[in-house]
């Protein structure tokens, strides 16, 4: 039993430079992913790799059977790490996830992957609500510049506009290094 797994959300090679929806800071937020995903291993803890999948033909990104869509080597799923296949934006929305981590006796999550301001966002949330205990790892996650109203939001600051709201609806926030430093690694 796991009380404390690594949520991977939607490290997939769509965000990646040559992908169809490359984001900004993927390739470092993968390398922490990575470190975190290596010191979950040796310490026993569980893993979850979630992967975003549109079923249709016309998908921008992350399209059912494309290149784009598989999760990318860095973090590769080994055998037995479950790996939960969503169509929505909260990976707990129609999926097994919720189920998959509380049969692992999971009470604690640190939650790493992409698109800050989307998946990482709806995920953290809905598992604030669920009863989790939650951890981002801030530097292993990654988003993308953004927009509104005639304003240009750069990805540096949609990344700490969203970290600080997450913070303040209770998530923990630390590093990679400091969580890998945490689990002994």
């Amino acid at each position: 039993m796991a009380d404390t797994t690594l949520l991977l959300i939607d490290i997939q090679n769509d965000y990646f430079p040559g992908g169809k929806y490359p984001l900004v800071g993927m390739e470092e937020a993968a390398v922490e992913a990575a470190r975190l995903l290596e010191a979950a291993r040796r310490q026993g803890h569980g893993i979850v790799h979630v992967r975003h999948e549109d079923p249709s033909p016309e998908a921008g990104f992350f399209g059912n059977g494309t290149t784009g869509a598989e999760i990318n080597p860095a973090v590769s799923p080994q055998a037995g790490e479950p790996v939960v296949v969503k169509q929505n934006v909260n990976a707990f929305l129609d999926t097994a996830l919720d189920a998959t981590l509380k049969g692992q006796g999971t009470n604690r999550l640190v939650i790493v992957g992409a698109m800050s301001h989307m998946c990482v966002d709806a995920a953290t949330r809905a598992a604030l609500d669920l009863g989790y205990q939650v951890t981002v790892a801030h530097d292993a996650t990654a988003t993308r510049d953004l927009g509104f109203g005639g304003t240009d939001v750069p990805a540096a600051s949609v990344q700490a506009a969203l970290m600080a709201a997450l913070e303040f609806a209770g998530a923990g926030m630390k590093t990679g290094a400091d969580i890998a430093e945490e689990w002994g690694a």
